[in-house]
């Protein structure tokens, strides 16, 4: 049985989806085969256990909304297909071992008033440091919603290449071009131990910078991640804004899935890609599992570029030095989530009687900056760390859709943890690392762990196989300068497009990266169109 469509997209993960939505509404036919029976990637709402809490729901991997890109919330008009969101307020909450609950809030008054409680004599010098970090994010925001920098243009696309970036950066002056260079390569520990005295706020800022990065805070390059979450977001277009996704991320691949239908994109389900094919250096389609081809005019993959280069082509498809460079991309995902069905709701200690219900919906058990660097050597040696590193996010105090009543639905990000354990495996020590968590919260929140009704551990491995992530990396390679712009996900391979001609990639594993954006598949789509042209 042959069938043809002009485009084939690997994976209905959003980016996936983001693009072949851009596709269509350019006249393509396109098709989406997504391995597993729900839409999404790790942008998904599941139960945590349907047997022992039916109906309870969480968002099982991607939690937070940050930088979902606007232009494509407004292109592809996605509140009309249910998409809601909910500005977090404080957008970053930490819990500290004296009993104390510190935000990090929109309102600059009310931000001064809580720095007032725990860093006083940083407060001018927070604003100040605020004040320039969100000018510098905005000389990068409009690379977000387009190709890197082209390195090996010539003639007159070198020109046009050098013209771009003159525009973006033509108001920036020398002073801000050392500090963005000191942000894209410096160490967050030794910029914040510069700027400030308060530990508190030191560790306030930590819990909002290195997600998912490897790295400890005193590593080269880790300064970046403040940059990057002062990008803009949600409907507003709003610099660092940070939202609750009503229904969960699910939601919003429900919406782009939405948007794909009506712009005549058919997407299947449990259906999973054996191969790309490719006849004379072109991909011609792909082959199902189930031995079915499709023809396509393009193939383009929202699986990461190991997953694409290694598993779903030949090695005579793509060059030697090609592949060694892809072989040598890290990955080795180095944090796992924990989610929870809760009886009631954490009672966390210090928290503010004043605090509404969605003020309590955030709370990070942040390490001090030397623990986290302790932490991450620790995970580089196999081990899981003395002092975990956990996000916890209450999405039932924001959204009373996710669990029936008496029931409270807690989402943990766990920060630093080994791919591959020294001692012992992780079908051995799943539940090890479900107990540390649980303890840890015990000891700011007493009455979590009497209040367990069920629980689910995602280690890296696990979110690995249930996500098809080589290693379990949420982001589908290292967030680092080295892979990064024009780096992404290699040299001379930055523009979507592959040795293979026809093949192109859509996914995180292209500029700029991971996180819920949607980004790098409005990108991949606006450069299958150009080439087309």
């Amino acid at each position: 049985m042959l069938m043809s469509y002009d485009v084939v997209i690997i994976g209905a993960g959003h980016n996936g989806l983001t693009a072949a939505a851009y596709l269509a509404r350019s006249g393509k036919r396109v098709l989406v085969i997504e391995r597993r029976d729900i839409v999404g990637g790790c942008a998904v709402t599941e139960e945590v256990d349907p047997e022992l809490a039916p109906s309870c729901r969480v968002s099982t991997a991607s939690y937070i909304a940050s930088m979902l890109r606007p232009t494509i919330i407004r292109d592809l008009k996605l509140g009309s297909y249910g998409l809601r969101m909910v500005a977090c307020d404080p957008g970053v909450q930490a819990a500290f071992d004296d009993g104390t609950v510190v935000g990090w809030w929109s309102d600059e008054d009310r931000m001064r008033s809580e720095l007032g409680h725990c860093a006083s004599e940083d407060i001018d010098t927070f604003f100040a440091t605020e004040s320039e970090l969100m000018r510098l994010a905005a000389y990068l925001q409009p690379f977000f919603l387009e190709a890197p920098p082209d390195l090996h243009a010539t003639g007159l696309a070198r020109l046009a290449e050098s013209w771009r970036m003159y525009r973006r950066f033509r108001g920036i002056s020398g002073d801000e071009i050392a500090a963005m260079t000191r942000f894209l390569t410096g160490s967050l520990g030794e910029f914040l131990d510069q700027r400030f005295r308060s530990d508190k706020l030191k560790r306030l800022i930590l819990s909002n910078s290195l997600y998912g990065k490897h790295g400890g805070p005193y590593q080269p390059g880790t300064a970046m991640g403040l940059l990057f979450h002062l990008l803009s977001g949600g409907d507003a277009d709003q610099q660092a804004w940070q939202g609750h996704v009503i229904g969960g991320m699910g939601a919003i691949s429900n919406a782009l899935r939405g948007a794909c239908e009506d712009l005549g994109v058919e997407v299947r389900t449990g259906e999973t890609v054996h191969r790309v094919n490719v006849v004379n250096g072109r991909a011609t389609g792909v082959t199902l599992e189930s031995g079915l081809e499709i023809e396509a005019r393009l193939v383009v993959s929202n699986a990461d570029p190991k997953r694409t280069f290694l598993t779903l082509l030949e090695e005579s498809d793509l060059p030697d030095d090609f592949l060694r460079d892809v072989a040598a991309i890290r990955m080795d995902g180095p944090a796992g989530k924990v989610n929870f069905v809760l009886s009631e709701e954490p009672k966390v200690n210090g928290m503010p009687s004043e605090r509404t219900k969605p003020q309590r919906s955030l709370f990070t058990l942040i390490p001090t900056l030397q623990e986290a660097e302790d932490n991450y050597n620790a995970s580089q040696r196999g081990e899981l760390p003395e002092r975990l590193w956990v996000d916890c996010v209450l999405a039932s105090n924001v959204d009373d859709t996710l669990a029936p009543d008496g029931r409270h639905m807690l989402t943990c990000f766990v920060q630093y943890l080994p791919y591959e354990l020294r001692d012992g495996s992780w079908d051995d020590r799943r539940e090890e690392l479900g107990d540390r968590v649980t303890e840890l919260i015990g000891q700011f929140a007493p009455n979590v762990p009497g209040s367990v009704v069920a629980r689910r551990v995602f280690s890296p491995p696990d979110l690995e196989a249930r996500f098809g992530i080589t290693e379990g990396n949420i982001f589908h390679g290292d967030i680092s300068l080295q892979q990064m712009f024009f780096m992404r996900p290699l040299p001379r391979w930055a523009h979507y497009e592959t040795p293979v001609r026809g093949l192109y990639l859509c996914g995180a594993g292209t500029h700029p990266g991971g996180g819920v954006t949607g980004a790098p598949g409005y990108n991949a789509a606006h450069a299958i169109l150009r080439s087309a042209s």
